[in-house]
């Protein structure tokens, strides 16, 4: 069950956690104090869905207590989590990019805490700071590329548990792809 954190009067709490969250890490004070004008401190429970996959993508999530594990649902085999998240990191990217529907679903592993900011709200913040904005697809940029890296990392673990070449395993993946392609649409 999702629970509301931030009484009211809380804002300068918010700050402080907002400045603390890796993402935001060397953000400047005053874009910190309008992040936190927009952002909610929300509680999760245990296998509670934070968002789900094809839905509207509208926040940005950044975990600050508890795990996630993002989902999807595949043909033939059902809802797989592709990874788990831990404090610390940033939760969707989806919100960021046209159509602006979410590639997974997330799900608490545990009791989670999250950071949420309204993407509407950041999208326009960028739209008004162009600096910002540069700022805010860095930071995000930053979290697909940590993604792609273990994703790779799977995938060399894969190979090994195998025995087969990276190039083999990477050829199974990518008819895996076309075949949900094919099926999706």
């Amino acid at each position: 069950m999702f629970f509301p954190l931030n009484p009211p009067g809380a804002m300068d709490n918010l700050e402080t956690i907002i400045a603390a969250h890796p993402f935001w890490k060397d953000a400047a004070p005053d874009q910190i104090k309008k992040l936190a004008g927009f952002a909610t401190l929300d509680r999760y429970g245990v296998g509670d869905l934070i968002f789900q996959e094809r839905h509207e993508a509208t926040h940005l999530y950044l975990l600050n207590h508890g795990h996630v594990a993002l989902e999807a649902f595949l043909p033939g085999t059902g809802v797989t989590t592709i990874s788990v998240l831990r404090p610390g990191e940033a939760l969707g990217w989806s919100w960021l990019f046209e159509p602006y529907r979410w590639q997974y679903s997330a799900r608490s592993v545990d009791v989670t805490e999250v950071i949420a900011f309204s993407a509407a709200r950041l999208r326009a913040m960028a739209d008004e700071d162009p600096v910002f904005g540069r700022d805010l697809v860095t930071r995000t940029a930053q979290v697909l590329m940590q993604r792609l890296l273990a994703e790779r990392s799977k995938l060399q673990e894969l190979q090994l548990a195998q025995n087969k070449p990276l190039s083999d395993v990477l050829g199974e993946a990518e008819e895996d792809q076309e075949l949900l392609t094919v099926r999706r649409t």
